[in-house]
């Protein structure tokens, strides 16, 4: 998953209870009967340790089963962006695949920056399914690791290692959802197809925008796609919330060039506004019904996210927090000034609401910084307008079933990113209705590991995502689906 930072993901958000910032842990917490825990500073192996010296917290058996070998197998395999080597992982889906009867084609968009695609043909060649999950993953050093990055180690029920949340934990439940479709040999209704593709960490120029624009035939037939996004947040050993995700924020990053140092800090200065806002620009429909999801199990900002525009209309929108009035705004970050023989630059990222169109944004920073002698060298990344996925089609009330099947009464509702941006804005701009899920539960301790150290999913819970969308694709491929929700 792409995001506004390539650091640690606290810096920008949390994946867990907000996964763009939409709805951030608060600064403290409450553990099991203990009290708050305010600015909490102490490392999260250190968390763990107490809490299983002191009983508060007793690791289940670890199940070493044959899914979790396999996601074992696949963290193992290197697929780190920079530098980009995604062929290894392509092979190894590709061959897991291919031994289940299907073929499955690597396609090279350069050099071993390889995607995997793979389809079962459907009765009808229209409505049909995309399971979408990208190979690469951000890079890893050793340093602060618990565990070698690596190497998939297990210890206390959870397997340490770069991308078993994001996202190879979801791409091999993916797969084996595929492969159960596969292995009944029977003909679905629908099209299934299982695409893994390269370089989303790195905005998606040689994965899915390559494929898009050399390989549309990968995409023909395609109503919907199951993608990375969703949060599940959990309450003693139990999810509270299962949010899918519908949309994202869409981004312009540029580089700006100023003539010397003080013209560039004249315009970050002249932009900080626009950093930290406190109004609205527009509160979407689904935005609206995102934040009014979230409200019950919000005490401290519930009521003000309960009907958004009233809390728009009243002037309280200060009162919410960062990632829940971003959700509203157009915001502008920027990197610190950076001189050299020619002058200054300074990178500026522009995170725009869904429909935005990006161009009228880009003019709107080269008026402004043509104001303070600063002009745009290069923009370096544009997208949008990418329409927010609709909550009332077939395949999103499917979802919402099997949720409440595998996790009991668990309350299931929409979830839109603030901060953080993936691979579904491309099908949601041609059309395509992209729903991203976090299948199996998840807590705030492993969440800090993505993009950051000591990445790892809990093995029993892994399970649970895999026994989901196994549901899910045989239920897609052989049922009627259901009738959308109203």
């Amino acid at each position: 998953m792409s995001g506004r930072t390539t650091g640690r993901r606290g810096a920008a958000t949390s994946r867990h209870g907000d996964r763009g910032r939409a709805s951030d842990l608060p600064r403290s917490l409450w553990i099991a009967g203990g009290g708050r825990i305010a600015g909490l500073r102490i490392s999260v192996g250190r968390v763990e340790r107490v809490m299983s010296s002191s009983r508060l917290w007793i690791p289940r058996p670890t199940r070493i089963t044959a899914e979790v070998a396999l996601l074992q197998e696949y963290v193992r395999i290197d697929t780190s962006n920079p530098p980009g080597n995604e062929l290894p992982g392509a092979t190894f889906l590709a061959g897991i695949i291919e031994k289940n009867g299907v073929h499955a084609e690597i396609i090279e968009s350069a050099p071993r920056r390889a995607s995997v695609y793979a389809r079962i043909a459907g009765k009808q060649h229209r409505d049909g399914l995309l399971l979408l999950n990208h190979i690469d993953v951000v890079p890893a050093t050793k340093n602060g690791w618990k565990h070698a990055p690596f190497a998939a180690d297990v210890d206390l029920n959870q397997m340490f290692g770069r991308g078993t949340l994001d996202m190879k934990g979801i791409a091999i439940c993916e797969l084996l959802a595929f492969i159960d479709v596969a292995r009944t040999h029977r003909t679905p209704e629908r099209d299934i197809v299982f695409l893994g593709v390269a370089d989303e960490e790195a905005g998606g120029k040689l994965g899915m925008a390559w494929l898009l624009e050399h390989r549309p035939d990968i995409f023909a037939g395609i109503r919907y796609a199951i993608n990375e996004g969703g949060i599940t947040e959990t309450t003693q050993e139990s999810i509270s919330y299962f949010g899918i995700e519908i949309g994202t924020k869409m981004t312009v990053r540029a580089r700006l060039r100023a003539r010397n140092r003080q013209s560039m800090q004249a315009l970050r200065i002249a932009l900080e506004p626009f950093m930290t806002r406190i109004d609205a620009d527009r509160v979407l429909p689904e935005v609206r019904d995102f934040l009014h999801d979230l409200a019950p199990i919000r005490v401290e900002q519930g009521q003000f996210l309960d009907d958004i525009n009233r809390t728009v209309a009243t002037d309280k929108l200060w009162l919410l927090a960062t990632g829940y009035r971003e959700l509203t705004q157009n915001v502008v970050w920027a990197e610190a000034v950076q001189s050299d023989s020619r002058g200054a630059t300074m990178r500026v990222g522009l995170f725009n609401l869904p429909d935005e169109n990006p161009d009228a944004r880009i003019d709107w920073l080269r008026g402004i910084s043509a104001r303070n002698g600063v002009t745009i060298e290069e923009v370096l990344e544009k997208s949008g307008p990418a329409p927010i996925s609709s909550r009332h089609t077939p395949l999103f009330a499917l979802l919402s079933a099997e949720v409440k099947r595998q996790y009991g009464g668990t309350r299931t509702g929409t979830e839109v990113l603030a901060a953080w941006s993936n691979d579904s804005r491309y099908l949601r701009s041609r059309g395509i209705d992209a729903y991203g899920l976090m299948p199996f539960p998840t807590d705030w301790y492993q969440t800090q590991g993505i993009h950051s150290v000591d990445e790892r999913v809990r093995v029993d819970w892994f399970g649970s995502g895999v026994n989901l969308l196994r549901h899910v694709a045989r239920r897609f491929a052989f049922e009627q689906l259901p009738p959308p929700a109203s």
